[in-house]
This record gives C-alpha cells, sequence and structure tokens, in this order.
C-alpha cells in the first residue's frame, strides 16, 4: 500500500522542518522541498496536500521566491503559511503591501468564520504566534477573510471551493495554543489523509523493504554506538541478519564504559543477529593526538582516523554491495538535499565517504526520519531505552570536551566525572527536562587544599542546556543542592580535580558543545 504523502515547499521559513514534525504527528508522512522543485515533479508524487512555508522576502518583489500559478490549480489542497499565505495571494490576484504595524510574539486571533475546515474545534479567540512585515491588503477573488487581529484584517483566508487556505501566522511553532489543531484540521478534514503512517507500520514496511532491495547481497555499517547507527543497525539486523556486518571503532574517546555498552547490545551476546567487529583504536588514536591542542585539527585528525581505521577493517572483509549510513531527514535537510532555508552543513553522514571501501551502492534506512521518530523506531526493535534515549554525543566524541591536548590521564578524568554528573542529574529526576548535559574538562589548573596538602589540580566545566532544535539553548537550572552534590562527588572521587565550575552561558553566544 503506498503511503499519503504530504509535501512542504520551502520559501527560506526559519520552520520549515517543524511544520514537517507537526504535519507527521497527525500521523501523516511529509517530506520537504525547494519551491524551486518542479511542477512535474509533484504531480508526479500526487502528495495529498500542499504546504507553504514562511520565509523572510517580501512576494511582490521581483527577486523574491515565487511559484506559478499552476500549483494553486492542481485540485490539490493549498496550506499557505505567513510568506505562503501572501504569495498565494499575491499570484491569484490579491494584494500584499507593508504594514504600518509589524506584528511579532503573540497575538490574539479571532477566528470569523467557525465553519471553517482548518478551524474546526479552535476556540474564538486564541493565541498565535505572529511574524511579519508585509500584510494582506486585498484578498485574492474567490477567497473570503476567515480570521483577524487587532492590527491583521487578514489573519486567515480561504477558498473553500478549491481548498486553499491561507494563514498569516505559524501554527506549526508552540506558541501558536491551537496550531497543532489546525494543521491536523488540513491535512485529515480537508486533503482526507486517514492518519495510518505510525511508527511500527515504518519498522515493517522498512524491514520488508530493506530485504526486497539487498536480496542476498552484504551490507557492511559504520556502527558509532549513536542513537542513528544504532537504530539502524537494529533495523538492518532485523532484516537481513548476517548478511550485515557492523564495524565499531572503538576510539578511546567515548563516555565511560560506552565500547563495552555497545557491544554488550550488539555483540555476540546481544539480541541482534549480525556480524560484530570490535576495533579498540585507543593507543593510535592518542598517539596522533598527541600535541595537538587546536579544536579543528583535533577534529580532522579523528575524523580522518576514523575513515582509515574503517577502510583497513572494511578491505579485511572484501568487497560488500551496500554501503549503510545512519542518516536522518534533518541530515538530508541540512545538506541542501530537500529543503530551500537550511543549506547548512555539509554533514558527517551525506559527505565525506571512505575512498577504499568497494560497495556499489549506499543505504539509508533512516533516510525518512526525525530523531524523535527515529527514538520511537528504536524502541519497536527492542532496542535498550539507555541507548535509545543517550544524549547527544558529537562525531569526535571526548576530543573536543577536553581543551587543549588529549591525553589518556585526561580522558579518564573527563570520562569519571560525565559518569558521575550524570548519575546524580538521574538521580534527581532531572535526566528527561535537560536536553543535554556533560562534564568537560577545561585545561585550567589551579592551587587548591585537599586534607593538609596543597594540591594544582584540572577544573571540570559542567554543561546543561534546555533546548527545542538545537539551534539556540539556554542554560538549565540545576538546583543549588544537585551541583553540590555532583561537585563534592567529583573533587572527591575524581583524581586530578580540585574546581568544578557550571556554564551558564546560552547559545548564541556560546555553543552547546565546549569547543
Amino acid at each position: 500500500m503506498k503511503r499519503e504523502l504530504v509535501i512542504v515547499l520551502d520559501f527560506g521559513g526559519q520552520y520549515n522542518q517543524l511544520v514537517a514534525r507537526r504535519v507527521r504527528e497527525c500521523n501523516v508522512y511529509c517530506e520537504i522541498y525547494s519551491y524551486r522543485i518542479d511542477i512535474e515533479k509533484i504531480k508526479a508524487m500526487n502528495p495529498k496536500g500542499i504546504i507553504l512555508t514562511g520565509g523572510p522576502n517580501s512576494c511582490y518583489l521581483e527577486d523574491s521566491p515565487t511559484y506559478s500559478r499552476e500549483l494553486f490549480e492542481l485540485g490539490i489542497p493549498v496550506l499557505g503559511l505567513c510568506y505562503g499565505a501572501q504569495l498565494m495571494m499575491h499570484v491569484l490576484g490579491g494584494k500584499v503591501e507593508r504594514a504600518d504595524v509589524r506584528e511579532y510574539g503573540k497575538t490574539e486571533v479571532l477566528i470569523d468564520k467557525k465553519t471553517s475546515k482548518v478551524f474546526q474545534d479552535v476556540s474564538e479567540k486564541t493565541v498565535c504566534w505572529m511574524s511579519h512585515f508585509d500584510y494582506i491588503s486585498e484578498i485574492a477573488p474567490g477567497f473570503e477573510i476567515t480570521a483577524h487581529t487587532a492590527d491583521c484584517p487578514t489573519a486567515a483566508a480561504e477558498n473553500e471551493e478549491k481548498k486553499l487556505y491561507a494563514i498569516q501566522f505559524h501554527p506549526e511553532v508552540l506558541h501558536t495554543q491551537e496550531g497543532t489543531k489546525m494543521l491536523f484540521n488540513f491535512v485529515r478534514n480537508v486533503c482526507g489523509c486517514a492518519g495510518d503512517w505510525k511508527m511500527d507500520s515504518f519498522v515493517e514496511s522498512s524491514i520488508e523493504a530493506i530485504r526486497e532491495k539487498v536480496g542476498d547481497g552484504k551490507v557492511l555499517l559504520a556502527l558509532s554506538g549513536g542513537v542513528d547507527s544504532s537504530v539502524a543497525a537494529g533495523l538492518l539486523s532485523r532484516a537481513i541478519g548476517k548478511q550485515l556486518t557492523c564495524v565499531f571503532v572503538d576510539h578511546g574517546l567515548l563516555r565511560k564504559n560506552e565500547g563495552d555498552e555497545v557491544e554488550a547490545v550488539f555483540g555476540p551476546e546481544g539480541d541482534f543477529d549480525l556480524n560484530f567487529i570490535r576495533v579498540n583504536a585507543q593507543e593510535r588514536y592518542y598517539g596522533k593526538l598527541a600535541g595537538v591542542t587546536e579544536p579543528e585539527q583535533k577534529r580532522k585528525i579523528i575524523g580522518e582516523e576514523f575513515i582509515r581505521v574503517f577502510e583497513e577493517e572494511a578491505k579485511k572483509i572484501g568487497a560488500v554491495d551496500f554501503l549503510a549510513q545512519g542518516t536522518i531527514y534533518p541530515d538530508v535537510v541540512e545538506s541542501g538535499l530537500g529543503g530551500e532555508s537550511a543549506v547548512i552543513k555539509s554533514h558527517h553522514n551525506v559527505g565525506g565517504l571512505p575512498d577504499y571501501v568497494d560497495f556499489k551502492e549506499i543505504i539509508e534506512p533512516l533516510r525518512d526520519l526525525f530523531k524523535d521518530e527515529v527514538r520511537k523506531a528504536g524502541l519497536e526493535l527492542g532496542l535498550p531505552k539507555e541507548l535509545v534515549f543517550r544524549q547527544p554525543f558529537p562525531g569526535p566524541g571526548l576530543g573536543i570536551r577536553i581543551i587543549g591536548e588529549v591525553t589518556a590521564e585526561k580522558v579518564k578524568i573527563v570520562q569519571d566525572a560525565d559518569a558521575i554528573y550524570r548519575e546524580e542529574i538521574a538521580n534527581a529526576g532531572l535526566d528527561q527536562e535537560i536536553n543535554q548535559y556533560f562534564a568537560a574538562l577545561t585545561n585550567m589548573r589551579s592551587v587548591g587544599v585537599m586534607g593538609d596538602e596543597r594540591t594544582y589540580d584540572y577544573a571540570v566545566a559542567l554543561r546543561a542546556v534546555k533546548t527545542i532544535d538545537f539551534m539556540t539553548a539556554e542554560a538549565a537550572e540545576i538546583p543549588y543542592e544537585v551541583l553540590q552534590k555532583v561537585m563534592s562527588r567529583i573533587i572527591n572521587e575524581v583524581k586530578g580535580v580540585n574546581r568544578v565550575f557550571y556554564d551558564l552561558t546560552s547559545k548564541p553566544p556560546g555553543t552547546i558543545e565546549f569547543e
């Protein structure tokens, strides 16, 4: 059975991925494409609905992103959000102008058409998130105004007959109190989606698709122990068993006991049927990193050495049919292969492949999923909860949580301090409230007194942030008594540390990671 599809056309809005996630929360599959996508490709996909995102431009300017009138004449329901709403009006004969008053932030919206399919069961007065300089001064022929605010005469408009809906605010952000309901109404009531895309059906259909694609071929996967590669390994294992070989490179920069934990899940004693190869390359990495203090140089060395080790193991294995990767949907979008607004970086799962691995094709079983969906798939596959909900961890590992030169002694210090910190956060019941937390080792040494002796030891920095999208973040407010306990335990139990700091820096101006 072919799954139902709603597509998001990205016009440069900052919330493009959020729109897709909200649609998927309605159990409807959704993909993001640049507004530059050809109309024939859209027709070939046969989507049940189309959503136009916001964007920073003015639709009436000549060089602004646009789309042809034909998009609105396909007979497919279209929902325009913010810039998308203005563009719909502009293309179909309405008028958009610079507003005298800019609306930004939480705004009370008054629903004028309570029978609108999009506003079904939405309160007559509802708080929404506005962010616009321009406004719709004249609606297009065939449309009627369905909502307004004190400063915006057209907060929403629709042509019910043609299933075209324009909304000036952002229903996808949590600040819009009934936004999820509005998007649900569009994809289910207007588009007529059944809402049968769920994680259990994804796992089941993916296993079938992998079996069909791979046949009796061999698959090679670089297993990092992170959530994405672990779920990819679990999915491939359930599909093809021993046709899958996982190479786990332990570079000695993992969290405490993490290498053994990964082996316990995927190794010979674990519940997954696959070929598991663990390469203990700790000394090799420490040797390469000796004397290196510059953060980017450390990252480069760690990344390049991983590829070299992986290549060496791949040569021993010989030719394989598929190289598997734990690429997830944000990786695809951020690498410029999906949407318009987020050509942010060349992601390690999309670029930077090993040069000498002998394979015919790449297979990316999680390519369509967001991180929270990957976690759901992991639970569905029977992966341990502690692995599925593992903290985000950088590819270079502790190499970038150690300021200055990386040595075996420093790795042990930060591993032990981090383990204590994570344990106490969990004991305090804060582990599900804080989005990311870890200990880092500064390169600062200072005088201290322990017992009757003078010490000259390192300072550990504790980091904890709350964030929705990891693009911005605020330092988490951890109770003082918890920080006190963590500090006391680290200084008493971790040799080489005599000070503990708590990092209060937000992102921006700082980054979440320490280097």
